[in-house]
């Protein structure tokens, strides 16, 4: 599945989209809405222009031809769900679950995060089965720190607190509230998770199967969300109150609609795999 309006190399591109439709294409992507909530997280997921939309190229003349796609968390005081679950923040997560999969590749998204303890967005993919049975890959995680981000994978016997997970401090061209390419790279055999190109964590299926059996030779789908608080958040900031994970600074920002997730494009293509030198992959490039 393509969607391309770049000048790129489109024989090897398997997913492209630069949000250059006037919304989001729905022939791609799903917008979920909040079911079981897991990790403890604060919000609730809304299929809504407020916290998932389109605007056009206006924040950086570095962007793509296209548009960005923004995740917008908002301060609902008392918002319910459709199964009667109270929740102070709505937010917005999408998925291409049945509409695009891919197994093996390098999928990548450049992205611009919010900064603010509590906030925990993340761009990711994960199969069909069961977790942690489906196996997920962390491509980006960052719980609302400046200076780092975090990848890795889960699978059985690796999953949680015993995921095999990384993280990378980011310098130039700056913090987390910059452009940046998060990408990963999938293989039979191994992983390879890039900030802009450059490694910062591998992953071998001889490591994986240590802990676990290793479950990434199925397809995966990709997902783009902003989550406020849980578990994650709080194993770093051990923030309890006013909410779990989310101190009080972070409430403000959601209130005055300072923070989003701005994603430029996100991008799914082949590997080369006659080029792929496992004792040589410093130089190798997205």
């Amino acid at each position: 599945m393509l969607k391309s309006h770049s000048k790129q190399d489109t024989s090897k591109v398997l997913f492209y989209d630069d949000f250059s439709s006037p919304k989001l294409d729905r022939s791609i992507w799903n917008a979920r809405v909040t079911g079981k909530t897991v990790n403890d997280e604060q919000q609730a997921y809304i299929d809504s222009p407020e916290t998932i939309y389109l605007s056009e190229n206006t924040e950086d003349e570095t962007t793509s031809s296209g548009g960005i796609l923004a995740l917008h968390p908002r301060y609902r005081k008392d918002f319910q769900t459709s199964e009667g679950k109270r929740f102070d923040f709505i937010s917005g997560r999408i998925d291409t679950r049945n509409k695009f999969e891919f197994r093996y590749g390098t999928a990548s998204a450049r992205m611009r995060l919010p900064v603010g303890k509590g906030f925990w967005p993340a761009f990711w993919a994960m199969g069909n089965e069961k977790w942690p049975q489906a196996g997920e890959i962390d491509i980006m995680e960052n719980i609302g720190d400046s200076d780092w981000i975090s990848g890795g994978i889960h699978g059985p016997g690796y999953f949680g607190e015993q995921a095999l997970i990384n993280q990378s401090y980011l310098t130039s061209p700056g913090d987390i509230t910059h452009w940046h390419i998060y990408s990963v790279e999938w293989y039979p055999n191994s992983f390879l998770f890039r900030v802009d190109g450059n490694l910062y964590f591998r992953v071998t299926k001889d490591t994986v199967k240590f802990f676990g059996k290793w479950v990434f030779d199925d397809p995966k789908y990709l997902i783009l969300n902003l989550a406020i608080g849980g578990k994650y958040p709080y194993k770093i900031n051990h923030v309890n109150e006013p909410y779990y994970g989310v101190p009080d600074q972070t409430v403000e920002i959601i209130k005055k609609n300072q923070a989003r997730v701005l994603i430029d494009w996100v991008k799914v293509t082949k590997n080369d795999f006659t080029l792929f030198d496992p004792e040589n992959v410093e130089g190798q490039q997205i």
